[in-house]
């Protein structure tokens, strides 16, 4: 039950995010990067001076944060959580039979939701893991250990699971498009860069979408058992 001032800040938030180019804002900033005013506008398709207001009324709700660097100053989510959050919303906001064509071409096989991945490719980096074992459901928290091969498992691929104890190892995060989980905190993020590094997956320059490389559709194939659409 929320108390009444747990009430009055989820009204805060939940006012926040209930105009349309906020809401674009935010949707653009899942990918965990930092952008300009002027950057956001564009998204929102507001003016720059309209898009100030909005921001500024984000910030207060504590979605964002404001990075200064030189003259300049760029936003950001103010953490995993917001992101997380926002995800879900997007999976409520639609109904079930509707998701799939809803969802943008270029965000279904793989994209970003904050620093780990989603669409096809997380829900099957997410089922791959459990399937063998590598992770250990922990009922009570609703997030992830990792197993002793687990560990081993990772450790081979170049990973260092001595995470962080500031942020989660790992939890499910009902994912927008495919309506099942896929793998979050300090561990997908860890298997997001795997990727990278490895030239599995690529940024896409224009939204969140990730670009699976030809070479990234084989290893991926090859070390973890995910065969991908398309």
């Amino acid at each position: 039950m929320c108390d009444d001032d747990s009430g009055f800040r989820l009204s805060k938030v939940a006012s926040a995010i209930a105009e349309p180019a906020r809401g674009r804002m935010l949707c653009h900033l899942m990918d965990g990067t930092a952008r300009t005013a002027t950057e956001l506008a564009t998204v929102a398709g507001i003016a720059s001076s309209t898009a100030s207001a909005h921001l500024a009324r984000l910030v207060s709700a504590g979605l964002l944060e404001v990075l200064a660097q030189s003259r300049h100053r760029y936003y950001r989510l103010t953490g995993e959580d917001v992101a997380r959050s926002l995800e879900t919303l997007l999976v409520v906001a639609e109904p079930a039979g509707r998701i799939r064509s809803s969802t943008p071409e270029s965000l279904r096989l793989a994209r970003t939701c904050y620093d780990h991945a989603a669409g096809e490719l997380g829900v099957r980096w997410h089922d791959r893991l459990l399937e063998r074992g590598w992770l250990e459901k922990d009922a009570a928290k609703r997030e992830y250990d990792l197993s002793a091969a687990g560990k081993e498992a990772l450790a081979g691929y170049g990973i260092d699971t001595a995470f962080p104890h500031r942020r989660k190892l790992a939890y499910p995060c009902i994912d927008w498009s495919e309506r099942r989980p896929h793998l979050g905190g300090a561990l997908g993020a860890a298997l997001l860069k795997l990727g990278m590094d490895r030239q599995w997956i690529r940024r896409s320059l224009e939204d969140r979408a990730l670009i699976v490389t030809p070479k990234g559709r084989r290893e991926l194939r090859e070390a973890f058992g995910i065969a991908l659409s398309g």
